[in-house]
């Protein structure tokens, strides 16, 4: 039995809308102010909030395709879109992230005069936009990973320009120009570390794995337990998006008494208890299964 939901992602329009302006325009400011102080420092910052804002643009496009109504041939709409969504927003990070490390490498062989102040200034200005940009997307970020994804760019460009206002005074207080890439370089392992998990979690998604939160052997210990029902197997849980989750098993029992009671009962608990919300059960009537089973 199949019961249809109107659950749908919510609408983050505005907080995308303000959110890609003010990075925008801080990433021109910042990089025209990076090629004048002749900081890496601050033109890595610049790549990686210019990074971001594509990032956010893919979610943007994302979070409206997911709202989408489902088609006879897209039968789940465009939901899967923000998978990949925030696949990719990993990906480019990443990609940034190496084209940063190498810079700031190649400085160290090659050091340059850099104009501390300027460079302090400047990243305490995108201190404020980034934490701005971050709190837009706070409260979504708990069961979507798309807004999550959007959330840490901006919280790690917030942490990053912080280390960047500390290099620039560093260097003001000291004169040592080789601040500039090593803090260029734990601006890389900042944004690794903030996307490894972004990356890993998004690749279980695209690939059907069970989503984090949702405990696989509690699931079929609680269909396990329902009334009448005798055996569980052919299990299968899913993300069909970053905030909706489905669920097909094929339970045994003997008999039908009270089958659309106990449907009822289940859908309801495995929404509420496991956040699942688009599920499938299927009776059988006898221990050997009606269908041939998948490998593993």
């Amino acid at each position: 039995m199949n019961l249809e939901h109107a659950h749908r992602p919510a609408a983050h329009d505005g907080a995308f809308v303000l959110g890609v302006g003010l990075n925008l325009a801080f990433v021109a400011a910042e990089a025209g102010f990076g090629v004048i102080a002749g900081s890496t420092a601050l033109l890595a910052d610049a790549a990686h909030n210019f990074s971001d804002v594509l990032g956010l643009l893919l979610a943007w496009g994302a979070s409206y395709l997911a709202r989408r109504p489902r088609s006879p041939r897209r039968t789940y709409g465009w939901r899967s879109s923000s998978i990949l969504a925030a696949l990719l927003n990993a990906l480019l990070l990443l990609m940034v992230t190496g084209g940063i490390a190498w810079e700031a490498v190649r400085r160290f062989g090659a050091p340059a005069p850099v104009g501390g102040g300027i460079v302090a200034w400047v990243a305490l200005a995108g201190v404020g936009i980034n934490t701005a940009t971050a709190l837009l997307f706070m409260k979504g970020r708990q069961h979507d990973l798309n807004i999550r994804g959007a959330f840490l760019h901006m919280a790690a460009d917030a942490a990053v320009s912080g280390g960047v206002v500390i290099a620039g005074v560093a260097i003001v207080l000291t004169g040592w120009m080789w601040i500039d890439p090593a803090v260029t370089l734990l601006i890389a392992v900042v944004i690794l570390g903030a996307t490894w998990g972004l990356l890993r979690e998004s690749v279980n998604l695209a690939l059907h794995a069970v989503p984090e939160g949702i405990d696989p052997e509690a699931v079929e210990a609680y269909l396990q337990g329902l009334p009448g029902v005798t055996a569980v197997h052919d299990v299968h849980i899913w993300a069909m998006s970053t905030t909706e989750t489905a669920l097909t098993a094929h339970l045994v029992k003997e008999d039908a008494r009270d089958d659309d009671a106990v449907i009822a009962e289940a859908t309801r608990a495995l929404h509420d208890r496991f956040r699942i919300e688009h599920t499938t059960l299927q009776w059988e009537r006898g221990s050997e299964a009606c269908c041939p089973r998948l490998p593993g």
